[in-house]
């Protein structure tokens, strides 16, 4: 390939993930709009837009829609911020441990981070374990087991023999089969009933506890911090995902690198699984979803997996809300179950590729 058609290739790709970003910001605008209106009490367009016009240009709300402010800004709205916040940061992860790990197969919820996160939040809820952080006590507990979970998982990955993604791959499922094994533990050992229930909520996942507080914008912050960063550094996840000696040509540090991208993706499995639980799948679903998009180089890659993350979980939510409403169904069972035909489909066309 010449110089002139490679730049021309470029430039192409460019533009292809150019439209698809901007569908997907669209199709996230329309589906914010759809759950701030929908749900067991539904709001017309008029009436949210009123209300979205008094907070956040100040103008006059009639007196008649007290009751639809309420339920817009102060319910559905940091509810849809924090499925914004989930679906990406959940979309990101795994198209990162994809990439670190070289399977299709890898997302936070396989790998066991997710568990490793949701027993730290368990350790906080029921017994107060890691008070020295404040107000974001949940979310440093969740980052501390997720960053734990992985630490194991490349532990045990490495022991008695060479790295590679299907020691990779089983440790990960390994792990997490003994963190939720011990999540279960925790809450049969606790004598707090409420705490239990609490803790419940982390196992099947839900954005019914989001308010506006700091903790949501310090989530919401967090992901886009750390997507910016992972996008920065596509070009040596690009290398990454070719192969360690690709990447030492490159003067790249491999374990480095790979120590350095699980660290992030820690950061922001912990900051989502402590505001919404363990919800998967979703970081296994959109990464092969957007590589059909766009392609596989990370820079544009990652971009639409967040938008089409956040997408995605919020039209989930929305069905958790309205499908049997005014009962909301947790929304990790409705990811677990259009991800797991999805794995199984996956597994499948892996077997007949090989």
């Amino acid at each position: 390939m010449t110089p002139t058609q490679d730049k021309l290739g470029f430039a192409a790709h460019q533009r292809r993930t150019l439209v698809w970003s901007s569908i997907l910001v669209a199709a996230l605008v329309v589906t914010c709009f759809a759950g701030l209106i929908l749900g067991p009490t539904s709001v017309p367009l008029r009436d949210t837009l009123s209300v979205l016009g008094h907070n956040l240009l100040n103008r006059p709300l009639p007196s008649d829609l007290d009751t639809a402010n309420a339920i817009v800004w102060d319910i559905r709205a940091p509810r849809i911020i924090l499925g914004v916040a989930v679906g990406a940061g959940l979309a990101v992860a795994g198209t990162v441990l994809q990439a670190v790990v070289r399977n299709l197969l890898a997302d936070p919820y396989i790998l066991g981070i997710n568990s490793g996160a949701s027993t730290g939040a368990a350790l906080a809820i029921l017994f107060g374990v890691g008070a020295g952080f404040g107000e974001f006590a949940l979310q440093g507990s969740a980052f501390v087991g997720a960053a734990l979970a992985a630490a194991l998982m490349f532990a045990v990955a490495r022991a008695g023999g060479r790295l590679t993604s299907i020691r990779l791959l089983m440790a990960g499922v390994a792990v997490g089969y003994a963190l939720s094994a011990l999540t279960s533990f925790l809450i049969f050992a606790s004598d707090s009933a409420e705490g239990s229930r609490s803790v419940m909520f982390w196992l099947l996942g839900s954005l019914g506890l989001a308010q506006w507080n700091q903790v949501l914008v310090a989530t919401l912050l967090v992901v886009v911090l750390v997507t910016v960063i992972l996008t920065l550094l596509g070009r040596n996840i690009d290398a990454l995902t070719i192969g360690d000696d690709a990447a030492l040509t490159l003067g790249i540090n491999p374990d480095r690198l790979r120590a350095g991208l699980v660290i992030l993706v820690c950061i922001i499995v912990g900051a989502v699984v402590a505001m919404a639980g363990s919800i998967g799948f979703i970081g296994l679903v959109v990464p092969h979803a957007a590589r059909r998009l766009v392609g596989g180089a990370h820079r544009h890659l990652l971009p639409v997996a967040a938008l089409l993350g956040a997408t995605l979980l919020i039209a989930a939510d929305i069905a958790a809300r309205t499908l049997l409403a005014p009962q909301e169904i947790p929304i990790g069972i409705l990811t677990a179950l259009v991800g797991a035909p999805f794995l199984l489909l996956l597994v499948r066309r892996m077997g007949a590729a090989s």
